[in-house]
């Protein structure tokens, strides 16, 4: 997805409050996969949509003219790209072991629907920060677009390539997936990203697998589990429901530990999920970066002293569902990706960058400085 189209797609409302419960009663009624992407546009309806939309926005920036700067919690908009996945937890642990109250922030959590989502958010400006992977930076600095990644969270993806199990005998590697429809959370969102390396990396034509969103909980384990994709990107919890209801899938890739990453980058750190914004935010707002680099990096060394029991119930009990001792299992099989220091490592910025460049012309024929996507100096 490029920046324009990004830029110019009419804004859409998100559930802003919790996660989906993956494990209720009904959930294998979820809708159809094809649901998942379509949507309506009328321009009527936009016009005025874009109206009010802009008079809001006047309002908000005459109530913050008029609130002095420095009184009280600083008010920061966060957007992240489905906030029940694990690899975005500690964005929302920090919320819940109150440590943006103690760093003197009023956090606004905002779910969207994938990563590409929630930097629409960003580029739109309803929200001031994201959090989401670190190639989206790289990504928009091709288009002449500084983003800056300022506190790291996974030093591993944690995405994992599994087989519906009705494809499972048939699909026994990347090799076999000509001609089979695949799933990942959101056009342009950084399991896309993974899949065209994969298919690239392994001389599969990236025209000749059919790609669909299909979200990153419920659907997602609704589009796996009833074969309505042959395979699917996914993130914990999601993929241990899915490994605990339907034990035949086969997981081609796993990104969530540092033998994998190996194996499919040659490198032992691939940052992912970060919180990132736009440079200028960064530069006129640095104390607040600040802070919220560090109630992450608090969250995270909180979590390397804690048992997966112990993180699970500070999770909110709407992400972690009925079956509390699945959820736990789903932390422990992912522990190993979190940071330990929330550092971004100048090795994993540079292999990104290689896997991107790659699989993406933008990124291949433009002259990046990977020193000015990321910033370790609120985190040190």
């Amino acid at each position: 997805m490029s920046a324009d189209s990004i830029e110019t797609s009419p804004p859409r409302w998100t559930r802003r409050t919790g996660g989906q419960n993956l494990y209720k009663t009904g959930f294998a009624s979820a809708s159809p996969v094809s649901s998942v992407v379509e949507s309506v546009t009328l321009q009527p309806v936009l016009r005025v949509f874009a109206f009010v939309s802009f008079v809001s926005f006047v309002l908000i920036q005459c109530s913050a003219c008029a609130r002095p700067p420095e009184s009280g919690a600083r008010r920061v908009r966060i957007a992240i790209g489905g906030q029940n996945q694990l690899v975005y937890l500690p964005t929302t642990l920090a919320r819940e072991l109150g440590l943006y109250r103690e760093e003197g922030l009023d956090v606004e959590l905002q779910d969207h629907a994938g990563g590409a989502k929630a930097l629409q958010a960003l580029v739109g400006g309803s929200a001031d920060v994201v959090c989401g992977f670190y190639d989206h930076t790289i990504q928009m600095a091709a288009d002449q677009r500084e983003l800056v990644a300022f506190v790291t969270m996974l030093r591993f993806p944690g995405l994992v390539l599994v087989t519906s199990p009705q494809s499972a005998a048939t699909v026994t590697s990347i090799s076999d997936l000509k001609g089979k429809i695949a799933g990942v959370t959101a056009a342009g969102s950084s399991t896309q990203m993974l899949l065209t390396y994969l298919l690239q990396k392994h001389g599969v034509p990236v025209d000749s697998v059919s790609v669909t969103g299909i979200g990153a909980s419920a659907t997602a384990v609704a589009a796996v589990e009833s074969g309505k994709v042959d395979v699917g990107v996914m993130t914990d919890p999601a993929l241990t429901i899915v490994q605990r209801r339907a034990p035949a899938v086969r997981v081609l890739v796993d990104l969530r530990h540092v033998e994998g990453v190996k194996q499919t980058y040659g490198t032992s750190t691939y940052p992912a999920s970060v919180l990132y914004a736009k440079a200028e935010w960064v530069r006129a707002n640095r104390d607040t970066a600040s802070r919220l680099a560090r109630a992450i990096r608090r969250t995270l060394e909180w979590m390397q002293t804690h048992s997966a029991e112990e993180i699970a119930d500070k999770t909110p009990a709407d992400f972690r569902g009925d079956d509390r001792a699945l959820y736990v299992d789903a932390l422990k099989n992912t522990m190993a990706m979190y940071s330990p220091d929330g550092i971004m490592q100048a090795e994993g910025a540079k292999a990104v960058h290689a896997v991107l460049a790659q699989s993406m012309d933008k990124v291949k024929n433009a002259t990046i400085d990977l020193s000015k996507t990321y910033t370790n100096e609120f985190v040190r």
